[in-house]
């Protein structure tokens, strides 16, 4: 079990960097967690660098818009690398043009400056997954049927989200990751743009290196984060040191009211799950 940590200022202190989720770290979908935008300013201040990782299907100027919005300081952090932006990036790669958008249209904002087209799923060249049309109301699964005739013909699907749920203010919601697992089920071949899978830390690692202007070691980096499945399997796999933050999507299962119940941790972080070297209720200076 990792250790339950009240304040993480001298652990902060032993990085030059860290790689932080947003949602249930920074914010909770509505507006920011003070503490932990102030630790943040704190290690920055320090000369650390903050890179805000986030699974969020925008670019990364949208998600600096919300940022905003949920009253986040810009103190609190150095740059910011979205799933939203590796998934254009990725598309614009492979030479992708046409895509079928699945997602609500908040979302649309990721096809700015991107060169990609919305066409129906019969034209597509791929699909491009930011979530569910109607997230309060559906489920993976109701996409499973629409999705079986592309899934075997091997029409690539590109994830901008990779998260299977994200808190909204208390209320757990399915993300477009819940699609991703009906059409890799279904057969169909999956482009995952962001944590867990390396391609979140490659471009977060690159953009540290900018900003430090030389190579960061992975021993000077801590990822932060409330998901077990993205956060921390994501950065122990990436080979960097990990915190665990127990108010997002894993509250209801080892919360007792403030306080982190530590048989519930034990077993959340139970064999062969990937170890945090620390745990904490929220993040804290």
């Amino acid at each position: 079990m990792p250790p339950i940590i009240d304040a993480a200022g001298d652990l902060l202190a032993r990085y030059r960097v860290l790689f932080c989720d947003i949602w249930g770290v920074v914010h909770n979908g509505r507006t920011a967690y003070s503490e932990g935008c102030a630790a943040l300013a704190e290690f920055r201040a320090s000369g650390g660098t903050v890179i805000l990782i986030s699974n969020a299907p925008r670019i990364p100027p949208a998600v600096a818009g919300i940022l905003a919005e949920k009253n986040v300081p810009e103190a609190s952090w150095d740059a910011i690398v979205s799933s939203g932006g590796i998934a254009v990036e990725h598309a614009g790669m492979q030479g992708y043009r046409a895509v079928h958008h699945i997602g609500p249209h908040r979302d649309l904002d990721i096809f700015d400056g991107s060169g990609l087209d919305r066409v129906a799923l019969h034209e597509a060249e791929a699909i491009l997954a930011t979530g569910l049309v109607d997230d309060h109301n559906e489920t993976g699964e109701d996409y499973r049927e629409p999705l079986a005739e592309p899934a075997r013909r091997g029409l690539p699907l590109i994830c901008a989200n990779p998260d299977l749920v994200v808190d909204v203010g208390g209320t757990l919601l399915p993300c477009a990751g819940a699609i991703a697992v009906v059409y890799e089920d279904l057969g169909g071949p999956v482009y995952w743009a962001g944590k867990p899978h390396a391609t979140a830390y490659t471009s977060a690692l690159a953009a540290a290196e900018r900003l430090r202007g030389g190579p960061v070691p992975k021993s000077e980096i801590l990822a932060i984060g409330d998901a077990v499945r993205t956060d921390i399997t994501g950065a122990r796999a990436f080979g960097i040191d990990a915190l665990f933050i127990a108010q997002g999507i894993h509250r209801d299962d080892i919360l007792e009211g403030a306080e982190i119940d530590p048989a519930a941790l034990d077993a959340l972080f139970a064999a062969p799950t990937p170890q945090a070297i620390a745990a904490m209720t929220t993040l804290r200076w």
